[in-house]
């Protein structure tokens, strides 16, 4: 696969994703709702699609239909936004800007924006409940977005854990596993969902699990950095706001360029996972390394 034929792909996972969401949207929230309209707001309010682009990629890699996958894209989407409005409140981390904008409580007001992220978890569990899909991958798919939500949500708690008490690696990985990596990972497993896979022992599940493992932690790992070498127009939000918050990062435990090696160790971790499956995993092998290089 060549490099525009990669950026053609993704493309067009992330529109059909980001189309699919604005029709959920209409169906979803009730019209002239201030919680609809902040979780509009949210929710079409730009980003990169990763987990929506990674559930359809391991749909197609398992032998299914992407657009058979695109509801529960979407459905996860919905789940990582959530995750976003509440992680900038003021209880939380705190920030004002998300995606280059004011964050939600800041355009809105916070209890409007607390709401707007439980609508949003909400909506998830419905739109993967009614999906285009035979019950046993509905009823698959609704699982693996509790199982998901409910670590990423032990990883927000352990993460304000240690924003008080020093972290020492293995808890780091714990944390993180957790609040990033565990939506990543669900990603896989919707899309083998969506396509048909028998759950957890096909072998196509097996192996974008241990992709998308590696792929999640280091997806943190160049957060980490960039949160430290970036500006805050770069990234469309408050840079530094881990030293500010006290946060022990992976930055924190291996300086700069340490943690750089480490999240390139993680992508060749994430590209080996593919290794028996061709050409047909091109694009999820070039993901891994479009993610590594990210600016934003």
């Amino acid at each position: 696969m060549t490099g525009a034929q990669y950026k053609a792909r993704y493309a067009a996972y992330a529109q059909a994703a980001e189309e699919r969401l604005a029709q959920l949207c209409d169906a979803v929230f009730a019209p002239g709702s201030r919680i609809g309209q902040a979780a509009r707001y949210s929710l079409l309010g730009g980003g990169k699609r990763v987990r929506a682009v990674l559930t359809l990629a391991a749909c197609a890699l398992a032998g299914g239909a992407p657009d058979a996958a695109l509801d529960y894209a979407c459905a996860l989407e919905m789940v990582h936004c959530h995750s976003l409005i509440h992680d900038d409140l003021p209880c939380m981390d705190n920030d004002d800007l998300r995606r280059g904008r004011p964050s939600c409580h800041r355009q809105f007001d916070e209890a409007t924006a607390l709401l707007a992220g439980d609508a949003l978890l909400a909506a998830a569990f419905s739109v993967a409940a009614g999906a285009d899909a035979a019950p046993e991958s509905r009823a698959a798919a609704a699982q693996i977005l509790a199982q998901g939500t409910g670590a990423m949500l032990y990883g927000q708690e352990l993460d304000k854990y240690y924003e008080t008490h020093t972290a020492d690696e293995g808890q780091l990985l714990t944390l993180h596993r957790n609040k990033t990596g565990a939506l990543i990972t669900a990603a896989a497993a919707l899309g083998c969902a969506a396509a048909g896979c028998a759950l957890p022992q096909d072998a196509v599940y097996t192996a974008l699990c241990a992709y998308t493992q590696a792929v999640g932690l280091g997806f943190q790992i160049v957060d980490d950095v960039l949160d430290a070498t970036a500006s805050s127009a770069q990234l469309g939000k408050p840079a530094g706001s881990d030293a500010t918050n006290g946060k022990t990062t992976f930055v924190v435990l291996y300086g700069v360029d340490g943690a750089r090696r480490r999240a390139a160790e993680l992508t060749a971790a994430a590209v080996e996972a593919l290794r028996g499956f061709g050409p047909d995993a091109d694009f999820l092998r070039i993901l891994a390394q479009e993610l590594l290089k990210r600016k934003m």
